[in-house]
């Protein structure tokens, strides 16, 4: 599934994850000219291995999981992204939302995960 944050302020939320990353107060994840998010812990394991897309949607901001051009991605990477993410989001801007959420597998609108 997607990882969705509730809130009151979608949008303001989208834009103090950019800014906290901007301005290197968040260094474990990067976005693109796109928007989209992946993750950088140091030493680069998982960059690029997934992207989060953001849909700021009515009462909460909303993450798409997208896999990359001709890539996969297995459980692992699913799980990792997902479970990073909450974390990022409770660490660095806990006052910008009230709940976070994932389940185990992807959406409709997501890529699927690799055959297990």
């Amino acid at each position: 599934m997607s990882v969705r944050a509730l809130t009151n302020d979608a949008q303001g939320l989208l834009d103090e994850i950019k800014r906290e990353i901007d301005e290197d107060h968040i260094v474990t994840w990067e976005y693109n000219r796109d928007g989209d998010f992946t993750h950088t812990a140091s030493g680069g394991q998982w960059k690029n291995k997934a992207w989060f897309r953001p849909v700021p949607e009515r009462e909460r901001l909303r993450l798409r999981l997208l896999r990359p051009k001709n890539g996969n991605v297995n459980r692992e990477i699913f799980a990792v992204y997902h479970g990073r993410f909450i974390e990022m989001l409770i660490a660095h801007v806990p006052g910008y939302f009230t709940d976070a959420r994932a389940t185990p597998n992807p959406e409709k609108d997501e890529s699927a995960l690799q055959d297990e």
